[in-house]
C-alpha cells in the first residue's frame, strides 16, 4: 500500500544500504546526513529494514520490516528504538512534516485576502 505514501528515506541491514528519495534533495545536507545516521544506526542496532514515509495527510511514519527467517531481528528493540528516536528527534520530525505539507501538499500556500 505504498501508493498513498511517499518514502523519504530508508535503510536495510540485509543489503547494507541507505536510500534517500531524490525528490527531497532540497533539504539541507545536514538534515539529509542526520536522517542517514538515524536510519543506519537503527538497522545496525535492531536489524531489518526501516523506511521513513509520509502518508497522504503529511504525517511522517516509521515503517519496519524484517524477513520471516531473520531470527536476529529485535522486534521489541525496534519499537523501543522508534519511540526513542521520536522523542529525541521530535523537533526535526515535526519540521519535516511541515516541510512536506507546505512543499508537497501545498498547505498554507493559499492567498490570504484582506
Amino acid at each position: 500500500m505504498l501508493e498513498d505514501k511517499k518514502i523519504l528515506c530508508g535503510a536495510s541491514s540485509y543489503e547494507e544500504l541507505f536510500y534517500f528519495n531524490p525528490e527531497f534533495e532540497s533539504l539541507p545536507k545536514t538534515i539529509q546526513d542526520e536522517l542517514k545516521v538515524m536510519c543506519v544506526l537503527f538497522t545496525t542496532d535492531v536489524g531489518g529494514i526501516l523506511r521513513l514515509e509520509f502518508d497522504e495527510k503529511g504525517s511522517l511514519n516509521f515503517a519496519v520490516e524484517a524477513k520471516e527467517d531473520d531470527y536476529f531481528f529485535d522486534e521489541i528493540g525496534s519499537v523501543l528504538k522508534i519511540k526513542q528516536m521520536q522523542q529525541d528527534k521530535k523537533e526535526l520530525l515535526e519540521s519535516l512534516e511541515t516541510y512536506y505539507r507546505v512543499f508537497f501538499l501545498g498547505e498554507g500556500m493559499e492567498e490570504k485576502s484582506c
